[in-house]
């Protein structure tokens, strides 16, 4: 236990843990609380001594208060304390796991309500008791005292686990086993630190606007896709590790050749006829389809004067300009949740009024500028000629600034992409991606190249490359594809090759810093991106700052009509959970013969390492989830 300024001591019998820590101590506010009057304290053995102690330390003794109702104690009302401490709780006499249960899910109910932002419950427990993988050995859960889940029920999660250092505390006799004057075995008790966790933020839709193909479009990005979005976790000085893989990727590279990044900014959205000329192998039940509120014709209309310009920063953390006649003044409006469906779904992109799409790469940006590139760099070269001053033997430039676009060059492109996936560990439905372009002379195997070196790269982070047919792919467990490497032939020329790089840095940084979930990536809480600001190296994994987070499972059964829409179902799902859900699968299935409706049964495993997640809080978002369904999938609740 470090010093800390006001220390609440509950659950307290003989005094003497309250005496040692006055000793160590002696700056520190200790205020000890106990649940027996004064007479009946003192019949423990020493408590008179350690009472003395406490006394002559500054501290304040406060008898009768009960642990579970701290906040009906009138000398503790209006206080708050940066540290509240049990050890080794107990419910008295012979009591079961699960009485036990319900006074630490009521304890820390109850201490919240008296501690500081950034303070700390300590709870030490007998070798066992907690039911986490610091218990050695492990007792099953159902019969442990659940504590991570207890605490949970407060919004507090377990930050640290250590053993209890009872030899420092030279003093303390631990009594109350079974309401005797007897001691629990505290040899190899373990000392449980609990913080406070962010609370669950409420899902909201965002309407944004920005140029697509020179008409400036308006449209809403749903509920289960908002928190994505203009983020900033590329831009320039950041530290999160998405920027930390790119950077590293980016000097591993530089080594063979050189790279361009660009800083333009790019807009979320494609058309269809984008994405058809670019990605013809995207399927379109894995896009993201958009409605638009609003198109205007002509996006240089915004340009008159008597328009009030906003900046919006897009994924990249670029700023990009936008006119406020257009949309509110700080250009990205919140809406509630309930507008969700009408705004923006997954729908067919047959659809007349669906010929727009969140991007789902970014290898249609990447060809327009490196046509507008190449267009730029022709006409410099005709102005050139016109004015008679080009030097002999001077050869046309490519958009890689080289003759005939051959060279060592590489123009990269990062930022977010989004994919209609089905809810999993390993498949985010926003991820950034990291796009490298160059071409190359056929005949040095530019390909083979580039996947030897970023092969060398993540090798030791157990990335391996896999042939395929038109190019490579990169491997990793349990994530699966991590990137690809393929080629295609440059134009006319023959003996010129086009090869294009595309790296998943959300999953790379995953492997690389050994994070336990993508979601992580995502989190609010500064405790996450205070691990990395002294820019640690690839492969130091990364220390959670919530251990052993407990699962929930949960099933849920409904009938639906003739069609059923799967992917739409996981959507939902994203948005009612929080993003809590980890896992969906389908364990049962029923066509009525006579209603033509068929019954599908789910399991679902909720479970987080940003938040605090209790049972009472994963059941809420289960309620929820059927409330979704019924109002906008229209299925029956069985």
């Amino acid at each position: 236990m470090c010093p800390s300024r006001n220390i609440l001591l509950v659950g307290e019998g003989n005094f003497s843990f309250s005496a040692s820590v006055s000793q160590l101590y002696s700056e520190t506010n200790i205020t000890a609380t106990c649940l027996q009057h004064q007479d009946e304290a003192l019949r423990h053995e020493g408590a008179a001594t350690n009472i003395q102690t406490v006394q002559d330390s500054g501290g304040e003794l406060i008898f009768g208060v009960d642990c579970t109702k701290l906040a009906e104690c009138a000398s503790l009302q209006g206080r708050e304390f940066d540290r509240v401490v049990f050890n080794f709780p107990h419910c008295g006499r012979k009591s079961g796991v699960k009485k036990n249960r319900e006074l630490l899910k009521n304890f820390f109910l109850s201490c919240v309500q008296l501690l500081s932002e950034d303070g700390e419950v300590h709870v030490s427990l007998c070798n066992g008791q907690g039911g986490t993988p610091a218990d050695h050995p492990k007792r099953e859960w159902h019969n442990s005292w659940q504590v991570v889940a207890m605490a949970a029920e407060a919004h507090l999660i377990l930050s640290h686990v250590h053993s209890f250092e009872s030899d420092k505390y030279h003093s303390y006799k631990c009594t109350g086993y079974r309401s005797q004057d007897k001691g629990f075995h505290v040899e190899k008790g373990l000392l449980h630190v609990f913080t406070r966790s962010l609370p669950f933020s409420p899902a909201q839709t965002l309407q944004v606007e920005e140029a697509v193909e020179r008409h400036r479009v308006e449209y809403n990005i749903t509920a289960e896709l908002s928190d994505y979005i203009f983020r900033g976790l590329l831009c320039s000085g950041s530290v999160h590790p998405v920027r930390m893989v790119q950077d590293f990727l980016l000097k591993g590279l530089a080594d063979k050749w050189s790279i361009s990044m660009t800083t333009e900014t790019v807009p979320f959205l494609l058309t269809a006829e984008q994405l058809q000329a670019s990605c013809p192998d995207f399927k379109s039940r894995d896009c993201c389809w958009i409605h638009l509120l609003q198109k205007h014709q002509n996006c240089d209309a915004h340009t008159s004067k008597n328009i009030e310009k906003v900046p919006v920063l897009d994924s990249q953390g670029h700023t990009d300009i936008l006119p406020a006649t257009c949309a509110t003044s700080d250009k990205v409006r919140i809406k509630e949740a309930e507008s969700l469906m009408s705004a923006c779904s997954l729908v067919d992109p047959e659809s007349e009024s669906c010929l727009y799409v969140l991007r789902p790469s970014l290898l249609p940006h990447m060809e327009e500028l490196l046509t507008k590139k190449l267009i730029n760099n022709a006409g410099r070269h005709g102005e050139n000629e016109g004015n008679n001053t080009s030097v002999e033997g001077h050869k046309k430039e490519g958009p890689f600034g080289s003759s005939n676009g051959v060279t060592t060059l590489l123009f990269g492109l990062s930022g977010l992409v989004f994919k209609n996936v089905p809810v999993n560990l390993w498949a985010p439905p926003a991820f950034h991606e990291l796009l490298l372009r160059g071409i190359f002379p056929s005949e040095c195997e530019p390909m083979k190249l580039l996947g030897q070196r970023l092969e060398e790269l993540l090798a030791p982070y157990g990335v391996s490359l896999v042939t395929e047919q038109g190019g490579l792919r990169l491997i990793a467990q349990p994530m699966g594809l991590v990137g690809r490497v393929f080629a295609s032939d440059e134009g006319d020329n023959i003996s010129d090759v086009c090869v294009t790089v595309s790296l998943n840095l959300d999953l790379l940084a995953v492997l690389l810093f050994s994070l336990p979930d993508w979601r992580l990536l995502w989190s609010h809480d500064p405790r996450f991106i205070q691990h990395f600001e002294l820019c640690p190296s690839p492969g130091k994994p990364f220390q959670p700052f919530s251990l052993y987070p407990e699962p929930f499972s949960f099933d849920i059964s409904f009938w639906t009509g003739p069609t059923w829409d799967e992917r739409k179902f996981h959507a939902v799902i994203r948005e009612a959970s929080h993003g809590t859900v980890e896992q969906v699968k389908l364990i049962d299935t029923f066509s009525h013969p006579d209603l033509s409706q068929t019954s599908y049964c789910y399991r679902l495993i909720y479970h987080s390492h940003t938040h605090a997640l209790s049972h009472t809080q994963a059941l809420h978002f289960h309620k929820d989830l059927e409330t979704f369904l019924t109002s906008r999938l229209q299925v029956t609740i069985r």
